[in-house]
């Protein structure tokens, strides 16, 4: 590797390492500021508290990777730029293309450290962020969804709820029904349903079971019945952000479960599936047009270069986000809303590539 190679690569990697450490702590102020209040009122043991925002740190640090890389690298090649150091590279006969060749090895180590990030990192993380939001900050919402609950638990059986009290155990409104091939043979229902901790199984109030006869049906009808099903709580309504907290493995293998269960959230469970590997790929984009739009020397100097970059950059989160909302708040498939911004941003890229070489 050359001089010149060694040189941007060494200023692309710090520059981003130094910009996510000046940062961090901002955040921190910022979250700590705005949640002190509820921290100090339900008293949270401090280590607690310091668990928490390490936790907080990861998970932010995650969804905000491309906009920190994004501009670390528009503030260093804007400065390249008025020093007129590109002017330089590629007067000396350094092509614009040999001239990116650092930029996108160091997009490739960034990459890796999202990749390693997104997969193992920060499903712990997540997972210790949320349920601290939900005990401490988040007190009197639920962390699951829990009102009209229809899934399938296996190959044979229905089960649905109208709503179901996740701190109680308690459900209401429940049936279940059981199929042998296309025909239904039997249907239990019951106005309540509540899962007895101490002894491991269910109590159902104004039980009914109907049996599926040939000639006719045959009813079972008791007051108070405890009896055993093939799920369990955690299996009936897992938390919303469920998938967050998983590794990709168990991820892949959550979401098949899901969707065998017909539950309403598998949109939002795919879409952090996904983004394990289109925040990856977005590095590449975000590094090329970067470097695009900043490598010109421009009479307003560094401060156009970084309106511009931001610019750019929050038309990225804000596709993001909006696409990510459609995906889980209806039928819009979870895989265009996490590439078409990809997809979009990979056009421009291309373009203002082209036009930098020229």
């Amino acid at each position: 590797m050359k001089i010149l190679d060694w040189y941007i690569l060494k200023r692309y990697l710090v520059t981003f390492t130094m910009l996510l450490l000046l940062f961090i702590p901002i955040m921190i102020t910022v979250h700590l500021a705005e949640k002190i209040g509820k921290i100090l009122e339900n008293e949270v043991p401090l280590s607690e508290v310091l668990l928490y925002f390490l936790d907080f740190t990861i998970y932010f640090t995650f969804l905000l990777f491309p906009l920190f890389l994004f501009i670390s690298v528009i503030w260093f090649t804007s400065k390249l730029a008025n020093n007129t150091e590109v002017i330089a590279f590629l007067s000396s006969g350094v092509s614009f293309t040999r001239f990116l060749r650092p930029y996108l090895m160091g997009a490739t180590v960034v990459a890796l450290f999202s990749i390693v990030l997104g997969m193992f990192l920060a499903p712990k993380a997540s997972e210790g962020f949320n349920d601290f939001s939900y005990k401490y900050l988040k007190k009197g919402r639920s962390a699951v969804d829990n009102t009209d609950v229809f899934r399938q638990i296996n190959e044979n059986e229905i089960i649905y709820v109208s709503r179901f009290d996740i701190k109680n155990k308690t459900g209401s409104n429940f049936t279940l029904e059981h199929f042998e091939g296309n025909q239904m043979k039997y249907k239990i229902s019951a106005s309540s349903i509540k899962y007895v901790e101490e002894d491991t199984l269910y109590r159902l109030t104004n039980y009914v079971k109907r049996e599926v006869g040939q000639n006719e049906d045959e009813l079972e009808i008791i007051r108070r019945k405890d009896t055993l099903f093939e799920f369990d709580v955690d299996d009936l309504i897992p938390v919303i952000y469920a998938a967050e907290t998983k590794m990709y493995g168990e991820l892949k293998q959550f979401i098949a479960k899901e969707e065998a269960r017909g539950s309403s959230n598998v949109g939002r469970f795919k879409l952090v599936l996904y983004r394990k590997w289109s925040l990856p790929v977005s590095v590449f984009i975000l590094t090329i047009i970067a470097v695009a739009v900043s490598s010109i020397k421009r009479r307003g100097g560094m401060g156009v270069n970084l309106a511009v970059g931001i610019c750019i950059a929050m038309v990225f989160v804000f596709f993001d986000k909006i696409f990510g909302v459609m995906a889980e708040q209806s039928d819009f498939p979870p895989l265009v809303a996490v590439w078409f911004p990809n997809v979009v941003f990979g056009i421009l890229a291309v373009y203002l590539l082209y036009n930098a070489k020229r």
